[in-house]
């Protein structure tokens, strides 16, 4: 009769730590910590050569890691998808477009979350004329911010701000618009 209770006591205390561990899961997940997340933003970017404008949009791929509910991690990667022509002579695209970044979030109990981001971004520009084409890579700091807003269970839009790209009279700018799906 002992090893029955003992072997019954020992069960029950194994599911019981089992759901547990399940619910710590869940709540892991909700808060977002170690959670996985993909998104699709598009994006109007402002080039500006030395005084020079050209409005183009690019569409991008990004995954990424909440280290914790506050600091993520994420790649991004794009592409130029609408160029822009400068004073009728000149067709300016972003060609493509990748970099790292960390995210920093402003938890709270409301489905807006603001956030800054930094990293470093690698782009290439190019310029087509009637005399030929240029283009030119490189890589700077970037730093940004937004907001997260949620829309469905794991499924959230955003709207960010991004300095891409200063250097060697270039800047590049960009107002985003996405969709985020958290796993």
């Amino acid at each position: 009769m002992t090893i029955r209770k003992n072997l019954l006591i020992a069960s029950i205390a194994t599911a019981g730590l089992a759901m547990a561990s399940t619910a710590s899961a869940a709540d892991m997940y909700k808060s977002g910590v170690g959670a996985l997340y993909a998104g699709l933003n598009y994006t109007f970017m402002n080039l500006d050569f030395d005084g020079e404008d050209a409005d183009v949009g690019t569409l991008s791929g990004k995954v990424g890691v909440m280290a914790n509910e506050y600091v993520g991690f994420e790649a991004r990667a794009g592409f130029g998808v609408n160029d822009d022509n400068i004073g009728g002579v000149a067709d300016v695209e972003v060609d493509n477009f990748f970099g790292g970044y960390a995210t920093f979030n402003m938890v709270n109990e409301s489905p807006i979350t603001p956030y800054a981001v930094i990293g470093f971004t690698r782009a290439e520009l190019e310029v087509d004329t009637a005399f030929g084409s240029d283009s030119d890579d490189d890589s700077d700091f970037s730093y940004g911010a937004g907001i997260n807003f949620e829309m469905a269970q794991n499924v959230s839009g955003n709207l960010e701000y991004m300095r891409y790209y200063d250097d060697d009279d270039v800047t590049v700018d960009g107002i985003g618009l996405g969709v985020q799906f958290n796993f």
